[in-house]
């Protein structure tokens, strides 16, 4: 299987830039699994397609505002980008300008209401990062850092809480879980009224998500890892979902990801956490999900490999190129499509 074979043309003008002033007007593209078929909605008509009984399995994690603008201590602007709390006030760091950032090197943010000390350069170029301040570190970051947006949005993001879902809770992602973009309190509201059950896991994204698979054989692909959590209500509710005959949806690729890595071989799942580094890519048989919301996928990359796992490449592919004829808009900010 090779990462050319989930590649698809895409005219830039389509990578949506900017959020829909409203969340759940944004378009959705149903796709069923097994024939292939495609049809052309709203996100506000996902209640359409979910049933009472049904479980909506939701990341409930929230992106730090982790890319820091500062002044290195001999001059010059740097950047520093918050990947992973490593405790006792050190980050592992993505940093800007690299040549001039070695250990040592005193950085300072917000006219020095934060500083930070360069004190490791890690194997892949990432450094480890000791900071200093006074109060509480999400509340600095709150004030002082801006959102992490991926590479391929390259206009200024207005209001920061539109890269939040807004069920976000636990911080700790450098990217948003996308897929949960498109629900308001409203629509969330109306699926529980219904009968759909909520329930919330987390799984903190990194930034490998954005890397492109840089191997030509798929199954050669060495696997980003990243913090995941299922609770044990969410457990119980899923489980009772399953064996009550209802379905497991989940909501993003990060979602799927979280229960997929602490499922059980009969369908159900356990209360549990750690570091994944689960790759669904086709031929994987899926253990407890059943559907699921998404948005569209960079190529060659890990998600589109997920969705082709579960809806087949060609379908996905199909979808895909559909999608681009009818003008969808992509990636982060873009709309989204059902699978079931």
């Amino acid at each position: 299987m090779k990462t050319s074979d989930f590649s698809y043309y895409l005219p830039p003008e389509q990578i949506a830039q900017t959020p829909l002033e409203q969340r759940d007007s944004s378009r959705l593209m149903t796709l069923d699994k097994q024939t292939g078929r495609v049809g052309h909605y709203h996100f506000s008509d996902l209640k359409d397609f979910l049933r009472p009984g049904d479980c909506l399995v939701m990341n409930n994690s929230r992106v730090l505002p982790a890319r820091l603008i500062g002044k290195r201590e001999t001059g010059g602007a740097c950047e520093v980008l918050l990947l992973i709390d490593r405790g006792e006030k050190t980050w592992e760091c993505l940093v800007r300008p690299g040549k001039k950032l070695r250990p040592g090197a005193r950085i300072s943010f917000g006219d020095g209401k934060l500083t930070a000390e360069v004190t490791q350069v890690l194997e892949d170029g990432n450094r480890l990062v000791r900071f200093d301040y006074e109060g509480i570190f999400l509340e600095i970051l709150e004030e002082l850092g801006k959102m992490p947006l991926p590479p391929y949005i390259k206009e200024e993001l207005q209001n920061q809480e539109r890269y939040q879902t807004v069920y976000s809770k636990v911080s700790g992602s450098a990217a948003a879980p996308t897929a949960g973009l498109h629900f308001t309190p409203e629509l969330l509201r109306e699926l529980e009224d219904m009968g759909v059950r909520l329930a919330y896991v987390t799984l903190h994204v990194g930034l490998g998500t954005f890397r492109p698979v840089k191997v030509d054989d798929v199954e050669t692909h060495d696997m980003h890892s990243e913090y995941c959590l299922i609770p044990p209500e969410t457990a119980e509710i899923i489980n009772r979902t399953k064996k009550e005959g209802g379905r497991v949806v989940c909501v993003g690729t990060t979602s799927c990801r979280t229960i997929e890595s602490w499922a059980n071989e009969d369908g159900t799942v356990r209360a549990d956490g750690g570091w994944t580094k689960i790759f669904i890519y086709p031929g994987y048989r899926f253990k407890v999900l059943d559907a699921l919301v998404t948005n569209f996928h960079l190529p060659e990359s890990t998600l589109i490999m997920l969705v082709s796992a579960l809806a087949g490449k060609e379908n996905v592919l199909r979808a895909y190129e559909t999608a681009v004829k009818e003008g969808y808009r992509f990636f982060s900010f873009g709309d989204a499509m059902f699978i079931s």
